[in-house]
């Protein structure tokens, strides 16, 4: 019997997860049967399924089959799942995500963008800047795009079936892959290019402190092929601490290294606020390091700037969702304007629009950059930000940073904690969402906070905030924040 080159058969054991996902479209590109499960259905595994793989809710063991040729399961799956002992008896192939992903990137010329914060836009940026050039990538990314909609269909003019996706097949022997650092992932790459956007204290389930997470960065770094690029951020303090470890690695494996910053770069660069069109500094940096590999690789800066320009953003990355549904406001309700000479009323008008966003930040430097990203955008409005944190170990970790990571909001609204399956080890902790909500009322200066227990009386305590005599008479935006499943309560909003 002729063996295998590549499994045809594969079962991906947490489909739904937005990395495990990009790379089952990956295989089913290349003509594999794919099937999977997932703990529960989401947007993901419904889409999969009109893409035509079989998607199974639950873990069991019923669903290993000795017909399939490979397992890939997500990072937070646990040994001891069922799917995963069933493929040991049959002596299936086992392989994590990252070690699937680590075999691609010795077999395609790979560039890894990595980073604490920011990796998804930098590598959406750096994606749709090289996808019309001559390296035309495959791209793994850890959002949905747009510009990457569903085979045979234009994301300019999409049908009504069409979705927005965390994958693009490219017809060259390059690949785009973000590159994240949970449980040391990105140690199993091999990129002949890398970005690093910042490093920070994050995944501290896994990491012990700071420290440690420099030396994975470090590590990373060296796995960069010899003769590479690496493009790193000047303006984050961490990062740029390393700059002399950085400098022996690079000498020793001749590596270019290419800092970059918003404050010093060349007025050449014309990346600038009036360019991109997604608010905050941190998206301006985002997109600078993007264009600084872009130029390295040798992309003609016209067409950098042409596609940094006609960026709209990602899914879940202050991403505009629509405006809040009119059933919300209220317009038989009189106000005095104060100062009116005539004594007059305002009446609020049914056509006033609320700008709804959606925005993954979990992490206390997201929260604020994405807040003052929305003060920059809307100066005049009042913002309100509805926060679902998310993992009890980072609340716990952070909590000091998380009670000042709110100050650009001026209401705040916080869900219960989102509990990661396969993460959350502390089950009992006294850093709840509450906890959170009555030490920034302590805070002397800090916007007015709500803690509701309860996800289905959102419509409600919108209404009556946006009812009150301070907010009628004020323009408002809100962003629904988190990395959880807040996003499913955005749609009631707009409906």
């Amino acid at each position: 019997m002729k063996k295998k080159s590549t499994p045809q058969r594969i079962y991906f054991i947490g489909i739904g997860g937005i990395g495990v996902s990009a790379l089952a479209r990956y295989f089913l590109a290349l003509g594999g049967t794919i099937s999977g499960s997932d703990a529960s259905q989401s947007t993901i595994t419904q889409e999969l399924e009109k893409e035509g793989v079989e998607v199974k809710i639950g873990h069991k063991t019923s669903n290993i089959s000795p017909k399939i040729d490979l397992i890939i399961h997500s990072a937070v799956i646990p040994h001891d799942n069922p799917e995963i002992r069933k493929a040991r008896k049959l002596s299936i192939p086992i392989k994590s995500y990252s070690e699937a992903v680590g075999e691609l990137t010795r077999k395609y010329k790979t560039i890894a963008i990595a980073g604490s914060h920011g990796k998804s836009t930098t590598t959406a940026l750096l994606s749709l800047i090289l996808r019309n050039t001559r390296f035309d990538p495959t791209v793994i990314i850890g959002t949905k795009l747009r510009e990457f909609a569903s085979p045979r269909r234009s994301a300019s003019s999409p049908r009504k079936s069409a979705h927005s996706r965390n994958f693009r097949k490219g017809r060259s022997d390059y690949l785009v892959l973000e590159a994240d650092e949970y449980q040391k992932s990105f140690l199993h790459y091999s990129p002949i290019a890398a970005i690093i956007t910042n490093i920070d204290r994050e995944h501290l389930d896994i990491f012990k402190n700071l420290s440690e997470i420099k030396k994975i960065f470090l590590k990373f770094i060296n796995n960069i092929r010899p003769g590479g690029i690496l493009v790193v951020n000047k303006d984050d303090k961490n990062l740029f601490s390393l700059r002399y470890r950085i400098r022996k690695i690079a000498k020793k494996n001749n590596l270019k290294v290419i800092w970059h910053s918003v404050s010093i770069s060349p007025r050449k660069v014309r990346v600038s606020p009036r360019i991109l069109k997604i608010p905050g500094n941190h998206n301006l940096s985002n997109a600078l390091a993007a264009y600084t590999l872009a130029k390295a690789l040798g992309v003609n800066q016209k067409k950098i700037i042409n596609s940094i320009s006609r960026f709209r953003g990602a899914w879940r990355r202050m991403e505009y969702r629509g405006n809040l549904a009119i059933k919300y406001l209220v317009s038989n309700i009189k106000y005095k304007v104060s100062g009116s000479k005539h004594n007059k009323y305002k009446i609020l008008n049914t056509k006033y629009k609320i700008p709804v966003y959606d925005d993954y930040a979990h992490h206390p430097t997201e929260i604020k950059a994405t807040l003052l990203g929305l003060r920059q955008k809307y100066p005049k409005h009042r913002i309100i930000c509805v926060f679902q944190p998310h993992q009890v170990q980072r609340l716990k970790s952070l909590f000091k940073e998380f009670v000042k990571s709110f100050d650009h909001a001026d209401n705040l609204i916080f869900l219960d904690i989102y509990k990661v399956a396969g993460r959350d080890k502390l089950r009992k902790s006294n850093f709840d969402s509450l906890k959170l909500t009555e030490t920034i009322k302590k805070r002397k200066f800090s916007p007015s906070v709500i803690y509701l227990k309860n996800q289905k009386n959102l419509p409600k305590i919108l209404k009556n905030l946006l009812n009150s005599k301070s907010y009628i008479l004020n323009p408002v935006v809100i962003v629904m924040m988190g990395a959880g499943d807040i996003y499913n309560l955005t749609k009631i909003l707009l409906l």
